[in-house]
């Protein structure tokens, strides 16, 4: 037995105990590269994801409509940086991880390269695509990495809130004119499946799964968080009035189960080669942003230099 396999036996065992895994412990090498691809992808999304909801900033239907939303930018915000300085206890670098996301290289959620044409989507990304975050993100808060499993915990309570706020959007309008009715029933057809392929792909085509779930990263494999989320959801859309957009949708009642329809992969993966809607549209408006930004980056840099110098002296 080399002294590499001992470690990683004695790191498996640790981890099975329920331990945390610190910055400063032993981890294996594909470990802390997993942590860091899912990490940073995980931070990326939450940048990304404000995106869509900006479109509406400004035409939200109210001042209460207005405020809520700006908060709910405001908190995917700071997911992005917790979830950037989580990755950094790994050893990533935080502005390599920022210059991969604005060329395009990294990876974000394929969600957010959909569309927002009408306010009931900032009804349906709340209520769905929160929803369905909420199903992934709530097992890492008993993920083995600690910094994370930390950061999820606050990140959960706010996307519960994003939830919720959709999910009041949808009441309003299903229970509003045929016109906001209609606009309910729409998106929920547009978000429906996109929603479920969040998840990932099905647990016979998903290569990181099972290693992920062996070292405790993940708590639940793709198809158990996907039939979660739809056992939850369709009820509350029944709770709604609106329909299901899957003709195969039916309550099994041996497994207790919703068993629904197939889902079209090979636009998941085409979204994820950069063929979505807009997939070019948010990265063009993510490196507007970073180039309009530079100005307050130089003046933080500079006045933290400043203090930094000031500190010196003082203590000279």
């Amino acid at each position: 037995m080399t002294k590499e396999t001992s470690l990683e036996d004695r790191f498996q065992h640790y981890v099975d105990a329920e331990n945390k895994i610190e910055p400063k412990d032993w981890m294996p090498e594909k470990y802390r590269k997993t942590l860091i691809r899912q990490i940073s992808q995980h931070g990326h999304s939450e940048v990304v994801g404000m995106l869509p909801e900006a479109n509406w900033l400004t035409r939200a239907p109210s001042l209460r409509r207005k405020v809520a939303l700006l908060a709910k930018v405001q908190d995917e915000a700071g997911h992005g940086l917790y979830l950037y300085s989580a990755a950094e206890t790994l050893g990533a670098d935080r502005m390599d991880m920022v210059k991969d996301l604005l060329s395009g290289k990294a990876k974000y959620s394929s969600i957010f390269n959909y569309p927002t044409p009408s306010w009931a989507d900032m009804g349906a990304i709340g209520w769905l695509v929160d929803g369905a975050a909420i199903a992934n993100q709530v097992m890492l808060c008993r993920t083995s990495y600690g910094p994370y499993a930390r950061a999820m915990v606050k990140i959960c309570k706010e996307e519960s809130f994003h939830q919720r706020q959709g999910y009041e959007i949808m009441i309003s309008l299903a229970n509003g004119t045929p016109t906001q009715r209609k606009m309910a029933q729409d998106a929920l057809n547009r978000w429906w499946w996109p929603s479920l392929m969040m998840f990932g792909p099905t647990d016979d085509l998903s290569p990181n799964s099972a290693q992920s779930m062996k070292w405790k990263i993940k708590r639940k494999s793709n198809d158990e968080l996907r039939q979660e989320f739809i056992d939850k959801t369709v009820p509350q859309a029944e709770y709604l009035g609106l329909s299901i957009p899957d003709k195969d949708l039916k309550w099994n009642e041996e497994t207790k189960h919703y068993e629904h329809g197939e889902i079209e992969w090979t636009e998941f993966y085409d979204v994820i080669k950069g063929n979505g809607k807009c997939n070019k549209q948010r990265l063009i408006a993510r490196n507007k942003a970073h180039d309009n930004g530079e100005w307050i980056r130089e003046a933080a840099n500079a006045y933290a230099k400043k203090q930094s110098e000031r500190k010196k002296h003082q203590a000279a």
